[in-house]
């Protein structure tokens, strides 16, 4: 069959049925179109005909009306304001928009007019003069009245949302809006009319309450428009102390707008919201969408109209309006078209706070009153309701935070703000921000929040609570439930407030609230004693599970804080101290702080004691409510944790026992490697962020001074950690991850080792460190790099006189080619080289040789610090010498090559300066590891109870700088002002900032950027201070006969059995500890041991046989060989004579070892 068609008569061509069918179709679509076209025509010709009629009779009717004005005989009577000047003005005001009224003066005067006669009117004692007369007429009066003052109720509202009194070109609109609100005020307050008597009052009353339920139903946009209005209106600066008053017509158009706002709650008692009139419910919950939502609503206001809107009826129905679902403040699920357009513009979007933000802040101020000193809630506040409601808008924002990734890049900062030493504004949110212009909330809105005052009150009413017996359940969704108030109400409060601050307040962040919770006597208490009820008591969350008894809770609260009371002197002195600057006088501030033996601890602890069971699933075993408590109190004690001074931990031991101080070590342990080790496909929390970032200061403070058992700290990783290859391999592909940028990857399993290391033992941390070093080895040797001697290694001439300068002359530009094999030839003191070949052993010889000598104190680079360890510190003055601080960089690298090399040094470093070099906190007690007695002056003046002025002491340091005395100023100005007791807290922490950090800070710099050339950062990041400084120069100060011997080389003749090699290790077991570590440094310059044992020394330890030839009749007669042993350094090489007493042996062995040389001993 053909596929053709034949179009007879039409064309001779023949075309497809396709085609067809296809050009039949778009002439149907064609008519189609043409016949809509021109119905709409016809459409916009109707609309268009019946506007410009309604328009031409609309200002026909305002020409009659300016007639009827201009009459002076006219008779005003409530009948002809409502026939003659209601009816037609009402007519054409509303049949032309906004627009054109306001074009012309002639219709603002026209309109001026019209509301002056009515509000004459208005004011008539006289009823038939009166226009509020009619609402109490007639059937058909009542009717009449209603419905225009329903009209002109809606003019009012339309002139109130578009009048801009800020413009200077609508000034007039302004006056004219503020009679009419005058207006609108006056006919909805029946008090108000004067022609009302007890007859009609009842009457008046109902009138004025179908009135005012008619503008609360929404239709006639009430708080749409008051809202409108209010947005245009200059918030003030708190700070700047401007009341807000304000004069005139603005004030007027203000107080009438507030005043209409606030009558729907006037008409029933609405603490009983649930069963009044539907409209009235929608009236709340207008005036929560569009008027809390209203950004600094407070600010904006006249301060005499906000005691009005913080009054119990109206707080408190919002309050409660607040904790039904159906709102939430997301404007997202309303059904109401304006509520829907408001969305589109204050919904949440990356670049503005949401609504809910904003009203969350208004809240705030509405519930608290600071105009007193101390600060209080409102009169007649409803505690309870308040936290429940400002619980449930703060989950709103939180809930927007993460939608819109506001929160990121805080949330995985472990050491964002609490661990800053800089102090920041929290005065000031606004300015540029990471998520570019982003106008923030105001730090004072919120500063009822981080008084001491509001958390107190709120502990006093769950007191009350607790002592009537009234909390019975901690959520239900009937509101009245909401009126117990429990510690998780409270602990859930400000974590919210935390994370809030962390999210819109980039600068300061939640440090003002965590200044307040820390401080707050009992209260860290009280939430630890909560948590660690449930979480070992081997109890799945009873006592946080919603819908549970909190009687258990309440309870040790209730223990808690009677136990306080008896004991506040001793327990929270200190930390009350801290706020007022004073502190006892009888205390001794020794270096060293009595603690429990830390080994003594074991006992009756096995491994799963420290292994909390509660803990052993990581956040996805606990429940939400575990969940908020854990994360205020992590947030909360690492902030003290970082103020709080050893004598406060360890002796006084506040706010915990040390016993308490080891199981809340446990617990988050537990809690984070799990979370770490167990988390699939989830970003981290901010209770995991608050859980790592206590448990890393913990931690640092037990490296200072231990209180737990080592067992704790590697306890829960004892059966599942990852073998140290694969740990290794994890580290590093996380680090890679972390320098490309990627700082926002999911955690895993191989995260562990990255973000806790110290669950790893420390051996196996070393070989990791062993792991990456052969790693990078093998790759360079991949790559084509120099891995050993060749013509391509770096090939140096060094005078043993000058080793320092000729060291830096020829390998500081080497950077990370430091890496490669130095090839070291020496030139003698008399200039004449010395023979010999490096084959290693030169170059450990010189790396040694160059440390001891540019480490050495009397070369002006490093100095010793005042303890008894004599650990190294830069030397202040060494920024003054040439190339003083190239210097410090290049003997970062010497360093960093020891460590590469696996070459011991036999030196350590001050715990403040690896602190520095590794990026830790330092803390204030840290200073006195630095300078003891500076430390001891310090605490002087901080626990000093007189007038600190009697000290003579300003904000000024002196240095004494190559024999010059130089005053340096602490801060602007430093010089002049005087420490007081008011500011001596500050001098304390300024002296230790400025001895810990400032003065440091360059020179630890230089050294980190000579290291890393050399070392990765992400290998030093395993280890704490003191294990650096393990790494650096060996283990304990003893060494392991049995491990020595098990991998010591023999040569020159010496085997095992031999009699002479018998001799020296029944020697060398009989030695002191001392004598055997001055042995080791004797043969290799460095008087520890390897971290991992004596296999991993290289070259390795030999003992090299020497003979000498002895008569065998001399040694009948107790002669011996007189030669004495010596040592070759660069080579581990004991070059031993063949003894064959073992007395004679031990004596000229000492002799050897206590003469401090090697070479020359003959």
């Amino acid at each position: 069959m053909s596929n053709q068609v034949s179009l007879r008569g039409a064309s001779a061509k023949e075309i497809t049925r396709d085609a067809l069918l296809e050009k039949v179709s778009q002439e149907r679509e064609l008519r189609n179109y043409t016949r809509r076209a021109a119905a709409s025509a016809l459409f916009i010709q109707r609309v268009w005909r019946r506007y410009t009629v309604t328009k031409k009779v609309a200002l026909q009717t305002q020409k009659e009306l300016e007639a009827t004005l201009n009459d002076q005989n006219v008779a005003i009577t409530n009948t002809w304001v409502s026939h003659s000047l209601l009816r037609p003005f009402l007519f054409f005001a509303t049949r032309l928009s906004y627009a054109n009224l306001k074009q012309k003066t002639d219709n603002v005067k026209c309109m001026l007019a019209c509301f002056k006669i009515i509000w004459k009117s208005l004011n008539y004692t006289e009823s038939q003069k009166n226009f509020c007369s009619l609402a109490v007429g007639s059937s058909e009066e009542r009717k009449t009245w209603h419905f225009q003052t329903q009209k002109l109720v809606s003019l009012c509202l339309l002139l109130l949302a578009e009048c801009d009194q800020n413009s200077l070109e609508e000034q007039d609109m302004a006056v004219l809006t503020s009679l009419a609100m005058r207006v609108v005020v006056a006919l909805t307050d029946a008090k108000a009319w004067k022609i009302v008597n007890d007859r009609d009052l009842k009457d008046a009353d109902e009138a004025v309450k179908n009135l005012v339920k008619n503008i609360a139903s929404g239709k006639s946009g009430l708080y749409k428009s008051i809202r409108a209005y209010v947005m245009k209106l200059d918030y003030r600066v708190i700070s700047h102390g401007n009341h807000g008053l304000q004069t005139g017509d603005q004030f007027l158009v203000v107080a009438s707008a507030i005043t209409l706002a606030l009558r729907p709650f006037q008409l029933v008692d609405l603490c009983n919201l649930d069963s009044a009139n539907s409209h009235l419910t929608d009236a709340v919950e207008e005036f929560c969408v569009f008027l809390l939502t209203v950004p600094r609503l407070v600010q904006r206001l006249p301060t005499i109209l906000v005691p009005a809107l913080k009054h119990k009826s109206v707080l408190s129905p919002c309050l409660r309006a607040l904790l039904r679902s159906s709102i939430g403040l997301d404007l997202g699920t309303s059904e109401d078209a304006d509520k829907k357009e408001m969305s589109k513009l204050d919904n949440p979007k990356a670049d503005q706070i949401p609504s809910s933000g904003w009203a969350l802040a208004n809240v705030v101020q509405l519930a608290t009153d600071e105009s007193l000193s101390s600060g209080q809630f409102s009169q007649d506040l409803d505690c309870p309701v308040y936290v429940h409601a400002v619980n449930n808008v703060a989950e709103n924002v939180l809930a927007w935070a993460e939608s819109v990734g506001c929160t990121t890049k805080n949330l995985h900062s472990l050491d964002n703000t609490e661990s800053s030493n800089e102090v920041h504004d929290t005065n000031v949110w606004d300015g540029k921000t990471t998520f570019g212009s982003l106008e923030r909330l105001n730090a004072e809105l919120w500063k009822p929040v981080y008084q001491q005052w509001h958390l107190m009150t709120l502990l006093t009413v769950m007191k009350k609570n607790a002592f009537t017996g009234c909390c019975n359940t901690l959520r239900n969704e009937n509101a009245d439930h909401f009126q117990d108030l429990r510690l998780l109400d409270i602990a859930y409060f400000y974590s919210y407030m935390l994370r809030l601050f962390s999210s819109f307040n980039p600068l300061g962040g939640s440090l003002s609230i965590l200044n307040m919770l820390s401080f707050t006597p009992g209260f860290l208490l009280d939430v630890w004693e909560s948590l660690e009820s449930s979480i070992f008591s081997h109890v799945q969350d009873k006592t946080f599970t919603t819908g549970t008894s909190s009687g258990h809770i309440v309870g040790s609260i209730g223990k808690t804080q009677r136990k306080i009371s008896k004991d506040v002197g001793n327990k929270w002195a200190n930390v009350l101290q801290k706020i007022t600057g004073k502190l006892a006088t009888n205390i001794e501030y020794e270096h060293s702080v009595s603690v429990d033996n830390p080994s003594s601890l074991d006992k009756g602890y096995s491994f799963d004691s420290w292994d909390v069971e509660h803990f052993k699933h990581g956040p996805q075993g606990i429940s939400k409510d575990v969940s908020c408590m854990m994360h205020l109190f992590c947030a909360t004690y690492s902030h003290l944790l970082l103020i709080l001074d050893d004598v406060e931990f360890y002796e006084k031991q506040v706010p915990f026992k040390l016993e308490q101080q080891r199981k809340i070590a446990s617990a988050l342990n537990t809690l984070v490697y799990n979370g770490i080790s167990q988390i699939s496909g989830q970003q981290r929390t901010p209770m995991m962020d608050a859980a790592v970032r206590c448990l890393l200061l913990l931690y640092e403070r037990d490296c200072r001074h231990q209180f737990c058992p080592p067992d704790l700290w590697l306890s829960p990783g004892r059966k599942s950690r990852l073998p140290i290859a694969a740990a290794a391999r994890a580290h590093e592909a996380i680090s890679s991850n972390l320098r490309s940028g990627d700082s926002q990857s999911t955690p895993t399993m191989g995260s562990v080792i990255t973000i806790i290391p110290h669950v790893f033992p420390f051996e196996e941390r070393v070989q990791m460190f062993r792991e990456f070093i052969k790693s990078d080895k093998a790759s360079r040797r991949m790559a084509g790099e120099v891995a050993g001697p060749g013509p391509g290694s770096a090939e140096i001439v060094v005078r043993r006189g000058h080793i320092v300068e000729d060291g830096f002359k020829q390998l500081n530009n080497l950077g990370s080619r430091l890496k490669s094999s130095i090839h070291v030839s020496f030139v003698s003191e008399s200039g004449l080289p010395e023979v010999g070949l490096d084959y290693g052993g030169l170059s450990k010889e010189f790396l040694t040789d160059i440390s001891k000598t540019a480490f050495n104190p009397d070369y002006g680079l490093f100095s010793q610090t005042a303890t008894s360890e004599r650990l190294l510190i830069p030397n202040t003055s060494a920024r003054l010498l040439d190339n003083g601080i190239q210097m410090v960089e290049f003997l970062g690298r010497i360093v960093g090559k020891a460590l590469y090399e696996g070459i011991l040094l036999d030196y350590s470093f001050s715990h403040v300066f690896v602190q520095k070099i590794l990026g830790r906190y330092s803390f204030l007690d840290d200073l006195s590891m630095l300078d003891p007695e500076l430390y001891r002056n310090l605490m002087y003046v901080k626990g000093y109870d007189g007038d600190v002025k009697d000290l003579s002491l300003d904000f000024t340091v002196t240095e004494e700088l190559l024999g010059k005395r130089v005053t340096i100023e602490l801060k602007p100005g430093g010089k002049d002002t005087m420490v007081t007791n008011d500011n001596k807290l500050q001098y304390v922490h300024a002296i230790a900032d400025y001895k810990l950090n400032r003065q440091i800070l360059p020179f630890a710099n230089a050294f980190y950027r000579g290291l890393v050339d050399v070392i990765s950062p992400s290998w030093l990041s395993l280890f704490s201070a003191n294990e650096f400084n393990q790494l650096l120069s060996g283990g304990k100060h003893d060494i392991d006969v049995g491990d020595l011997k098990s991998n010591t080389r023999y040569t020159g003749g010496y085997s095992e059995g031999s009699r002479t090699i018998k001799i020296f290790w029944e020697v060398l077991t009989g030695f002191e500890p001392k004598e055997r570590c001055m042995l080791l440094k004797f043969v290799t310059s460095c008087s520890r041991a390897p971290l991992i044992g004596f296999k991993h020394l290289e070259p390795a330890f030999t003992i090299h046989k020497v003979a000498c030839d002895v008569p065998i009749w001399a040694t009948f007669g107790g002669q011996d060989v007189e030669r004495l042993p010596s040592a070759s350094t660069c080579y581990n090489t004991l070059k031993l004579p063949t003894y064959k007493r073992a007395a004679t042996l031990r004596a000229k062995l000492l002799y050897a070892i206590s003469s401090n040389a090697g070479f020359e001993l003959s």
